[in-house]
């Protein structure tokens, strides 16, 4: 199924997609995707009504973050082979795991602010993992069963701040709407096979980022599995799996976004995103 919040912000209310592209209203049966209500048997239990006489929702109203009051924004960086090559990197003998705070968290259609003094703000299309149960020390082969559901993320980076400030790569990826995830929570038996995927992201209509999670070095379920055993992934925590070739540093030459700019990106089966570039 495709779950998701929407309303104004801080208002969301729960809601789902159904058949025919209608959202409808799930509050009468659930408060909210929060931590305390993202898990899998919660979200199997929805799945198993029939929530076909539900109020539809007016299909202009704005879609939220897909999980609200997330405690734990994670994210993987250089997890594509292309995408390490551009940056001139080799390729990470293990995960490079960073986090993004979750105050930068917002609707996968709200605007991109610039920061203060922004010279280098940059585009990532990645996919998501929503974490549905408490998971420490989990093998690969038991790893996608802790996993709530699938989204699109664009893991919005200043690469001045992250690279060329000091310090850890948290400074770049946390201002204010760089942490769009959207639209849809899709649970893994409607999401299928995670690597094998198609991401997209274009800026003012031209394609810049085309590619496939079959790129990646290190497979969803080895990245659960790896973080397991350094930290207890729980229920709403959202994992940035990394992005492929096309960002803008990569571009030669590169390419920074600047206000009035629109990104559009998509993972394929998660959801579209859109997102205008403001001050």
């Amino acid at each position: 199924m495709k779950f998701l919040r929407y309303g104004p912000i801080g208002g969301e209310k729960p809601g789902y997609l159904d058949q025919e592209g209608n959202i409808r209203d799930l509050s009468r049966l659930i408060t909210d995707f929060t931590p305390e209500t993202v898990n899998c048997e919660q979200l199997a239990a929805l799945a198993a009504r029939d929530l076909s006489d539900l109020p539809i929702v007016d299909p202009g109203t704005r879609i939220g973050p897909c999980v609200g009051a997330a405690r734990n924004f994670y994210a993987v960086g250089l997890n594509y082979a292309r995408h390490a090559r551009e940056t001139n990197n080799p390729e990470p003998k293990e995960p490079v795991l960073f986090s993004k705070s979750t105050s930068c968290i917002c609707g996968p259609n709200d605007p991109i602010i610039l920061p203060r003094g922004s010279v280098k703000t940059d585009w990532e299309v990645e996919l998501g993992i929503i974490i549905g149960r408490p998971c420490s020390y989990v093998t690969k082969d038991e790893a996608l069963d802790y996993v709530a559901g699938f989204c699109t993320i664009n893991d919005v980076s200043e690469r001045a701040y992250q690279i060329e400030r000091g310090g850890q790569w948290i400074k770049g990826k946390s201002a204010p709407n760089f942490g769009p995830i959207g639209p849809w929570l899709v649970t893994p038996d409607e999401a299928g096979a995670p690597q094998n995927l198609t991401l997209k992201l274009s800026v003012n209509g031209e394609t810049v980022q085309n590619s496939s999670t079959a790129d990646m070095i290190f497979p969803v379920a080895e990245i659960i599995s790896y973080m397991s055993g350094f930290m207890r992934l729980m229920p709403g925590d959202i994992i940035a799996t990394g992005t492929p070739e096309g960002v803008g540093m990569g571009l030669t030459p590169q390419r920074f976004l600047n206000a009035g700019d629109v990104v559009e990106l998509s993972v394929e089966g998660l959801g579209t995103q859109r997102q205008t570039v403001i001050n």
